[in-house]
Formats: structure tokens, sequence, C-alpha cells
């Protein structure tokens, strides 16, 4: 009977996480006063819920209930396959952006990655970045500059972070920076899963006159653990063909100028 009730009992609780995370695809959020009354259980049930989703990485909890996690998690090499197409259609538009002159701030990331290498054959313009792999792909360029930003490898994205890092930013005064985003949010702003990494960008951000997010749809309307600023830090969010005007609606809103091949 013990083992009846048992069994009964984990059958529930799986089918109440399906219903949280259907929930949570449909409405793009979930509350836990609401979702307790949906389902009949209590608060704390629906919280035990929520916590077990979000270990596995399945969502991110925030105050009150659940956002989608952001799709920034897995390795960078395993990065570099994921919306391919879309990160390449970014990566043509933004660099409509750039012109000669410039000093431009590349963070690391797969998207920024691609930045760099459709970067035009005759552009003059210097380059500052904290990621190896963007400084390798801009070394044969013959007419950019390249100032490489020092610090501890960040191997996720993979990019320089720390207190080293952090004063090579502050010291430069860029025209333009072009962040790699793990998640944006009308609510939550731009977030990341590491908190060095959240400094770095910050300190990106105040140095640049125009800051260009450059994000694929699966990563609007996610969130991560650490807020780097709100969306108003944003001057420019650059994006894939196809994204739903509702998605993109909070951006035009708050004066951000969005971009799409």
């Amino acid at each position: 009977m013990h083992k009846h009730v048992e069994e009964r009992s984990l059958m529930l609780t799986a089918e109440r996480q399906q219903y949280i995370l259907a929930a949570l695809h449909r409405e793009g959020k979930v509350v836990a006063s609401e979702l307790s009354a949906a389902l009949d259980v209590s608060e704390d049930t629906i919280r035990r819920d929520l916590r077990k989703l979000a270990e596995a990485g399945l969502l991110q909890r925030v105050h009150g209930g659940a956002l989608p996690s952001s799709p920034a998690t897995a390795s960078y090499v395993v990065r570099q396959t994921q919306a391919a197409s879309a990160k390449a259609a970014i990566a043509r538009a933004a660099v409509q952006l750039v012109q000669d002159g410039q000093v431009i701030i590349l963070d690391g990331g797969t998207t920024t990655l691609q930045v760099a290498q459709h970067l035009p054959a005759d552009l003059r313009a210097t380059v500052v970045t904290n990621s190896p792999p963007i400084a390798l792909a801009l070394a044969t360029h013959p007419t950019i500059e390249v100032i490489v930003i020092g610090g501890r490898l960040y191997k996720t994205s993979p990019a320089t972070i720390g207190a080293v890092a952090l004063e090579m930013v502050r010291m430069t005064r860029a025209d333009l920076c072009m962040l790699g985003i793990c998640s944006l949010h009308p609510e939550m702003g731009i977030t990341v899963p590491d908190l060095e990494e959240a400094y770095v960008k910050r300190a990106i951000i105040a140095s640049a006159a125009e800051v260009v997010a450059l994000a694929s749809m699966e990563k609007l309307g996610t969130a991560a653990t650490y807020t780097v600023g709100p969306l108003t830090d944003l001057t420019h969010l650059v994006t894939e063909p196809g994204v739903p005007e509702d998605l993109l609606e909070p951006y035009h809103r708050l004066g951000i100028t969005v971009i799409r091949e």
C-alpha cells in the first residue's frame, strides 16, 4: 500500500512539473500563487517543484514564480552549432553599424565571433576584445588594430573576466560595443549566469557610446542569475529575421532600435 501511494505521489509530481513547464512555454512566465490555485496544491509544493526544475536547468526562479531559463548554458563548442544560421544573419546585420575609424568593443560569445568573421576586409578600425577566439579571428585582418583585454579566462564564453579585465575595459572609450547576450527579458533586463561576467559586461556598457545586443530569438524573454543592467542600457537590438512583433514590442517601447537582416 505504501509503495502504491509513493508511486502515485511521484506520478503527480511529474504531472505537476510538466504542467508548469507547459504553462511557462505558453505564457513566458509562471506565478507560484496562480499555479497553486490551478493545481490545488500548496505554494510550498509549487516552490519545491520550481526548485527542482531550476536545479535541472529548465527554468529560472524569480520572486513569486519563474521565467524561462537561458539557452546559453551549453559548452562553447556546442553553442557554436546552435542557431548557426540565425547567428550568421545577426552578424551580417550587425556589421552594418560599424564605420571606419571607430573603436569597437567585441564582447565574448559565439555570435560576436560571427561578427568578427563578417567585418569588411577593408574596414579600418580598432577592435578591443576580451575574447581570445575573436582576437585570433582578426589576427590576419590587414587594417584592424586588435587590442586584447587580459584577465582570467572564463571558459564558458570563452572570455577574460576579473580585476584585470575590468581595469582595461574602464580605460577604454569606445564608439560602439557589441554584447554577447545570454538572456534578455523586459522585466529582468540583461542577465548572465556568472557574477564576474556580469561585472565585465557592465563595464563594457559604461565604456561605449552605443550598446548593441546580439540576441537570437531563443534568448528573448529568458533570464539567468546575475543582472548586468536594464534594457534601457541598450541602444540597439540585433536579432534574427522572423521574430514575432509581440516579442519585440517591449524593446520598441523603450526606444531601442531593433535591426533584423
